[in-house]
């Protein structure tokens, strides 16, 4: 049952980033996020801030979880912390290449979450931006990249 409400999590983490982003980082806390979408040469972004959003609720989780005597709390925080990786690997490292580690990475889907990042990046702003998501990105995207690496 642990590993359903992980994977449940996880999943339930795409719909909450893209909330997230939309509505909180173009949003409210647009401070935050800003410099994520101007280009510089800083190491750390103020944008940054918002892994501690996701962390300190996912290590608070998995202690209360564990405390409790390895509850649902823990699979949540686990689902949260997979979600967190994930993101840290495709965002930082694939798309913005923050770390040079998947460089001569090239297939359809990969190339398709970068379009969508770069359509979404275009917009220096906050209001009329597109493409909030991480990992599901519109369809258009994955069929673009599917026909490109089928040509």
């Amino acid at each position: 049952m642990g590993g359903l409400i992980t994977l449940m999590t996880f999943l339930a983490m795409e719909g909450m980033a893209w909330l997230t982003h939309r509505f909180v980082m173009h949003g409210w806390m647009w401070y935050f996020h800003e410099d994520h979408h101007r280009p510089h040469n800083k190491k750390i972004e103020r944008n940054d801030i918002f892994f501690l959003i996701y962390a300190i609720p996912s290590w608070l989780l998995i202690m209360f979880g564990m405390m409790n005597g390895n509850d649902f709390k823990l699979y949540i925080g686990l689902g949260i912390l997979f979600y967190g990786i994930a993101y840290f690997l495709v965002h930082e490292v694939l798309i913005h290449r923050r770390l040079k580690w998947f460089d001569n990475i090239d297939n359809w889907y990969f190339r398709a979450i970068r379009k969508a990042h770069k359509v979404h990046h275009k917009n220096m702003e906050k209001e009329e931006g597109k493409c909030f998501g991480m990992l599901w990105v519109p369809l258009k995207y994955y069929k673009d990249a599917h026909k490109a690496s089928n040509a």
